[in-house]
């Protein structure tokens, strides 16, 4: 399975999950089927309020599911359409993220609990 973890750095399984999807500066793909891991740089980073495009940043790279401090109603809806799921991330490092979910320890993010205006980490 391909988890897309926003992240602050681009430190690999090491880097902090980024409290929100769009602004993060970076994308860490895990694969983890492989164990292998893909950083991506965020080019839409500063994208104005609403815009952010999700699969601009992952077509490609065919991911199963984003993990994420939080994530807008539009990038939810963004990344269903092309069959992801979003997941609520916990603090802590990339590693932390993939262990809480292959436990199945997250919540789904979906168009009724997304962020709104930015508002939730």
């Amino acid at each position: 399975m391909k988890l897309c973890i926003p992240t602050e750095t681009n430190e690999g399984k090491s880097a902090e999950v980024y409290s929100h999807f769009g602004s993060a500066p970076y994308f860490t793909i895990v694969d983890t089927e492989k164990d292998s891991v893909e950083i991506i740089d965020n080019a839409n980073q500063h994208h104005a309020h609403g815009m952010c495009q999700p699969m601009n940043v992952l077509i490609g790279k065919k991911v199963d599911a984003v993990v994420t401090g939080g994530m807008g109603a539009r990038a939810v809806q963004g990344l269903n359409q092309n069959g992801i799921k979003a997941y609520r991330a916990i603090p802590g490092t990339v590693v932390d993220i993939v262990s809480q979910f292959t436990k199945g320890g997250l919540e789904e993010i979906t168009v009724q609990n997304a962020c709104a205006q930015h508002g939730c980490h």
